[in-house]
């Protein structure tokens, strides 16, 4: 079921100039909840109800993507490198490859017993980066998997039963960066092969590391101390870029649940956007 905004609630899109900390507000809306904005070109594309939607980077309405037959659609999406595809993850558990010229939408994913969430397409676009949910003895089970975007075979990347989110490439096509609860709550790391690495420390509970396509640092979420999972409307969500080492906040606001679930730079690396839900 599509989320759907709270009395007094409005969804705001915001662009933030990394250097200077400048937010612009692009887009505001009192009727739809959207989320979790792409970055493609001069278009910022998000979802809602749904569905997909893009619309200017300048700003402008929002114009729906067509889905090719695709069933409805949750917060999880990534363009291809060369624009000329959206991936998706849909409400039935797998993954879908949308042509965004137009045409008909295309499953990725196979049966092999896990619900898909998708977060990240290698630099080449060969690869997507996802989370796979299954239960294993009562528990709900989420490891990183990789799956070609032609089909083929699903890599499991982690196997373990640690809380896996956020699972998307670096700009390396080496690493992949994701947030686990491996440090005792959510904190950022990557992985290579056999190598894992953490990157976050603090109390909080971060999730979702995005690195910017340059490689200098890396965009995400966080949530008070002591948050369990990364519930909607949390009052006091930071943006934050983790650069050489050093924590750098962005905006405070009230979102969580879409403000910043997939890759959201521009491609020069100079801005990023998130989706704010205040409640008046």
């Amino acid at each position: 079921m599509p989320r759907k905004l709270r009395k007094g609630q409005t969804a705001e899109l915001y662009v933030v100039e990394v250097a200077s900390g400048k937010r612009t507000l692009v887009f505001s809306s009192t009727e739809l909840l959207f989320e979790a904005p792409n970055w493609t070109g001069h278009e910022l594309i998000v979802n809602g109800d749904g569905g997909l939607f893009r619309l200017l980077v300048s700003g402008g309405e929002l114009e729906r993507i067509e889905l090719g037959g695709v069933p409805e659609i949750n917060n999880d999406h990534v363009v291809s490198p060369d624009g000329s595809t959206v991936y998706v993850s849909a409400e039935d558990g797998h993954l879908y490859a949308v042509p965004l010229a137009g045409g008909t939408g295309r499953r990725v994913s196979n049966e092999h017993g896990v619900h898909h969430y998708l977060h990240g397409v290698s630099p080449d676009g060969e690869r997507l980066a996802y989370i796979g949910l299954k239960s294993r003895d009562e528990l709900r089970i989420t490891n990183v998997y990789t799956v070609p975007v032609a089909g083929g075979v699903d890599v499991q990347v982690t196997d373990d039963e640690f809380a896996d989110d956020g699972a998307e490439y670096g700009p390396d096509g080496e690493w992949i960066y994701f947030n686990s609860e491996r440090a005792g709550h959510a904190q950022l790391f990557r992985i290579k092969g056999e190598t894992v690495e953490q990157l976050t420390f603090d109390e909080r509970v971060n999730w979702f590391p995005h690195p910017s396509p340059d490689g200098s640092c890396i965009a995400y979420v966080s949530f008070p101390p002591g948050t369990e999972g990364h519930p909607a409307d949390v009052a006091d969500v930071r943006v934050r870029v983790l650069e050489n080492g050093q924590i750098r906040e962005v905006a405070q606001l009230s979102g969580g649940q879409g403000t910043m679930n997939v890759p959201s730079w521009s491609p020069d690396s100079r801005y990023f956007a998130y989706v704010a839900y205040p409640i008046s």
